[in-house]
């Protein structure tokens, strides 16, 4: 670097965390043409500095890599924010039927209400009575609410009849439409009885590009506003493909987007398998890489359809006292499909909540690399019970694990769980220190919007940390022999992500040659009680160089002349 070409600007007078093993603190950096030029001390930075170069001043705040998300679900978080009716996971039946009413006042005679998250608490205890209650809080429209798995959901009796959906419908394939005893439907449908209802739904709405393109910029927006500039969507469909595609070529797209393409038919309908990797193809662009595909394994152990190798909990008379729910592959299919992918180049997400799940996947991966090396990358989304015997296979199969810390901290969705799981297996929920000391690369996801209504990673980093939730209002911690430290968790949510998602060599460090994504924080995270890490503020967000989100207390940017 000389004089005869200049760096565009510096970042100085503040600590630089870079989460580069080789070089962690750094008092300074450059960056030119969006890529960060050099990473150093202040003396050594400035010199690099022209007439032209401007400096971002720390004012002795911290600054470090943008974060990275393994696992979101755009679309969904972004239409959620935009458009939909906004529930907590917390709120009780009488709360949901109250946020109901009031919407629906809002809303034409004939308009569905749609909205989320309702808590598995809830969704638990469901009956008839409830649907009567929703039906009338609706008054007369119908209603479509998405439970904190997102692999639910709870409609009202409208939407059944506008579903085509009676007593007497059968359940579709790997999905159901459950009924009370008596036989009458209660309104929740669980997994692939879900897409009946989103389809429904969508045939009322006018999807239009714009549409998709406020829900995906609302979705990336909030992203940026919590520091996150890269996030692999985590379901992505041809609608998906298209819009983020549209986006990025109108310089909209401020954040490294990986798709993963679902591979079988899922709760949101549309394209998938062969035919919509091609589709995938056709949209890659600069920030927008389709390079996974997903594959959904099981289900959730709150509706008893993870797949486990011990027996659920039997709760009342009619369960099975040896139902361990059942995977959705066949291990010999599974390894196939795997073949296939990688001889397309394409990579694997591939969900599983159950240990049961977990293992056919670890078998499949096995044989996969035997076959086709270790070019492929596989992530196995939420690895929440994982059996002893198979914790060492994920580092020697490189095998990444997926964790949504939202999801695993003590919340209602945990309560619900417990319910269903025996407690010698519950009480090692997400092994994540386990995994890590074996060599496994543990990366951090928020899911959003399942389980908690906005993708904040820095409850999630917290609780990797003190494996509490950051309320005081719920007690106990879940397995705290498994906390991180700080360190840890922050690679958890910035180099290891980037490398699960194939970023590795562009994101998720400040080091010379990356790019130029990095954040600015009210606060020292290194220097703070872990307990404190949720009220985090992201002062400024940068991607490639450009500021794309500032919160309202600015800082000066002075020129250097």
């Amino acid at each position: 670097m000389t004089q005869e070409t200049p760096v565009d600007f510096i970042v100085t007078n503040g600590p630089v965390y870079t989460s580069d093993p080789a070089n962690e603190w750094a008092e300074a950096f450059a960056v030119r043409a969006g890529e960060i030029v050099a990473v150093g001390d202040e003396a050594a930075i400035r010199e690099l500095a022209g007439e032209t170069t401007a400096v971002v001043d720390l004012h002795g705040r911290l600054a470090m890599p943008g974060l990275v998300d393994v696992h979101a679900h755009l679309g969904l978080g972004g239409r959620q924010a935009a458009f939909e009716l906004p529930l907590l996971p917390t709120d009780s039946p009488a709360e949901i039927f109250a946020k109901v009413r009031a919407w629906a006042g809002r809303l034409a005679p004939d308009e569905w209400v749609i909205g989320g998250i309702v808590g598995s608490t809830v969704m638990d205890d469901l009956t008839v009575r409830d649907l009567r209650a929703l039906d009338e809080a609706a008054g007369g429209r119908p209603v479509l609410l998405r439970d904190d798995s997102m692999h639910n959901r709870w409609v009202n009796s409208r939407a059944l009849e506008l579903m085509g959906v009676d007593a007497d419908t059968p359940d579709p394939e790997g999905g159901t439409f459950v009924r009370d005893d008596a036989g009458q439907l209660t309104g929740v449908l669980q997994e692939l009885a879900s897409p009946v209802a989103e389809a429904a739904a969508a045939a009322s709405i006018d999807d239009t590009p714009e549409r998709h393109a406020t829900a995906f910029r609302t979705a990336v927006q909030i992203l940026n506003g919590y520091g996150v500039t890269a996030v692999q969507e985590a379901a992505t469909m041809d609608y998906a493909l298209e819009t983020l595609a549209a986006m990025d070529g109108r310089g909209e797209l401020t954040a490294h987007v990986v798709a993963s393409m679902p591979s079988r038919p899922f709760i949101e309908p549309g394209t998938t398998g062969a035919a919509l990797y091609d589709v995938g193809a056709r949209h890659r662009t600069a920030h927008l890489h389709p390079d996974f595909s997903k594959y959904v394994l099981d289900g959730v152990p709150m509706t008893r359809t993870s797949a486990m190798l011990n027996p659920y909990l039997c709760s009342h008379a009619g369960h099975d006292q040896q139902h361990t729910g059942e995977p959705l592959w066949r291990l010999e299919e599974l390894v196939a499909s795997l073949e296939e992918l990688a001889d397309r180049g394409l990579h694997a997400k591939l969900h599983a909540t159950g240990d049961a799940a977990v293992r056919l996947i670890l078998d499949a991966v096995e044989r996969v690399r035997a076959t086709r090396g270790d070019g492929p990358l596989f992530q196995i989304a939420h690895v929440e019970y994982i059996s002893d015997a198979d914790l060492r296979r994920f580092a020697a199969l490189g095998v990444v694990p997926d964790a949504s810390p939202y999801i695993w901290f003590p919340s209602v969705i945990q309560e619900s769980i417990a319910k269903q799981i025996p407690a010698e297996t519950f009480n090692k929920s997400w092994p994540l220190k386990d995994l890590l000391l074996d060599g496994a690369l543990v990366s951090g996801g928020s899911d959003w919007p399942c389980s908690a209504p906005t993708p904040d990673p820095w409850t999630g980093l917290e609780t990797m940390v003190t494996r509490r939730n950051p309320d005081p209002a719920v007690v106990g911690e879940l397995n705290g022999g498994q906390a991180l430290d700080v360190r840890q968790a922050v690679a958890a949510f910035t180099r290891n992500p980037a490398a699960a998602m194939g970023l590795a060599e562009k994101v998720g460090m400040l080091r010379q040659g990356m790019s130029a994504d990095f954040i600015v924080l009210d606060r020292n995270i290194f220097g703070i009680d872990p307990g404190q890490i949720h009220a985090v503020q992201v002062q400024q967000t940068w991607f490639e160089g450009r500021l794309v989100h500032e919160a309202a207390e600015q800082m000066s940017l002075p020129a250097v002349g």
